[in-house]
């Protein structure tokens, strides 16, 4: 399986799940675009790649801002050259009651897990269209799956994105793309370390022991970043160690 010759972005690409799958797509032969507001963390995944011999650049901007995502696409085209993969991976989380959500927070939350792949989505999708191939891969959620409590806003914004998934899917069908969404199951990041839940305790509770690693999502990424997966769209791969099976 291999990627050579493929340019490929990944949003939220400065650390943790999104740090793996750059990696993990540049290791297969992907040039890639590492886009996120942390424009540190995302030199940082750009030298671990370089590193390797791999070829990347970081782009900083917002990817929930209609200006920003141009300008990144606009400097990534220049650099690699068109886009033919799309990991729409940036996102935020956070816990509170349901009645405690503020209409700002509610609106904070979807705007970046969700119309943000809706905007970078709608500004790289020529690129493949164009090209007649294209792969587009929404980092979603097992939250909104199963439900979880204190994160009604989240579960919202991820259920949105596993929609607008289907949605594509079923839209660029004829095109040669394929749209995918891989919903992650309890994986130790430095976003999960720095709430409230016990990390350890938790993933001891886990079918497997253990919680899942930014790697376990950038396999399952890269798969469907395939030639070899091109007879696969609208669908879930689920990377949960277990935890819900469906």
């Amino acid at each position: 399986m291999t990627l050579q010759g493929k340019v490929a972005v990944v949003t939220g690409g400065a650390r943790g799940i999104g740090r793996g799958i750059a990696t993990v797509l540049a290791a297969k032969g992907a040039a890639v675009a590492v886009w996120d507001l942390n424009t540190e963390g995302a030199e940082e995944t750009v030298a671990l790649i370089v590193k390797e011999g791999g070829t990347a650049i970081a782009v900083g901007g917002d990817a929930a801002d209609a200006e920003a995502v141009a300008a990144s696409a606009a400097r990534t085209r220049a650099e690699l050259g068109p886009v033919a993969i799309l990991v729409n991976n940036a996102g935020t989380t956070a816990y509170e009651p349901f009645t405690s959500i503020s209409e700002a927070a509610w609106d904070r939350m979807i705007g970046i897990n969700l119309k943000g792949p809706f905007l970078v989505t709608k500004e790289l999708v020529p690129d493949m269209v164009e090209a007649g191939w294209g792969r587009i891969i929404n980092i979603s959620s097992s939250s909104a799956q199963t439900g979880a409590p204190s994160m009604a806003h989240y579960a919202a914004s991820k259920g949105g994105v596993i929609g607008l998934t289907r949605a594509l899917a079923v839209e660029y069908i004829e095109k040669g793309i394929t749209v995918n969404h891989v919903p992650p199951g309890f994986i130790d990041t430095p976003l999960v370390r720095q709430g409230p839940v016990d990390v350890d305790a938790v993933a001891a509770m886990m079918p497997m022991k253990r919680a899942g690693t930014p790697e376990d999502i950038a396999y399952a990424v890269a798969y469907l970043a395939s030639e070899e997966a091109s007879y696969v769209t609208g669908q879930t791969l689920s990377a949960n160690g277990g935890r819900y099976l469906a």
